[in-house]
């Protein structure tokens, strides 16, 4: 079945990043920042964009039609917005969204061809979206961000929050 393949890839796929909306801004005490599929790979670390770079990387070396695919939301109980990265894939004919930022204590987010198991729903109360366009390559924002920052302190500050 097409997707067995997938879960074990998404299931393989590097540790240790990504924001945290509603809480702390950083998961891992790790202060690399990575950007490229073969850095993120070769370091096994990356926030959930990085992350995103390289599953898109690996999923379209398969042949697996892959896009990127964005979320804002908000953290540290409403200190801030961040834009999380997410990808998409398309089997059966159809889109669907995958969460690559990895689970932890609180945080269930699962590969699924049967309805989104995303590690957050946006609030749009909360001043949170769920953007709804497919991206072929990275947003050039996300990317220069991810780029010039030397750590992840100042890889914070440089993201986007919003799109």
């Amino acid at each position: 079945m097409p997707g067995a393949g997938l879960r074990d890839t998404l299931r393989a796929c590097p540790g240790g990043g990504g924001r945290r909306p509603r809480g702390k801004r950083a998961d891992s005490g790790d202060l690399r920042v990575t950007w490229r599929a073969s850095d993120v790979l070769e370091q096994g670390t990356g926030i959930c964009h990085a992350k995103a770079h390289a599953l898109t990387a690996l999923l379209r070396a398969e042949d697996i039609p892959t896009a990127l695919c964005y979320q804002r939301l908000e953290y540290d109980e409403g200190q801030g917005h961040c834009v999380h990265g997410l990808i998409a894939v398309r089997f059966n004919g159809a889109w669907h969204r995958q969460d690559v930022r990895g689970n932890k204590e609180g945080v269930d987010a699962q590969f699924s061809l049967d309805g989104e198991r995303l590690a957050w729903v946006p609030q749009e109360g909360r001043g949170e979206v769920d953007y709804p366009g497919l991206y072929a390559a990275p947003h050039p924002d996300v990317v220069r961000a991810l780029q010039e920052a030397p750590d992840r302190p100042h890889l914070w500050d440089a993201l986007p929050d919003a799109l």
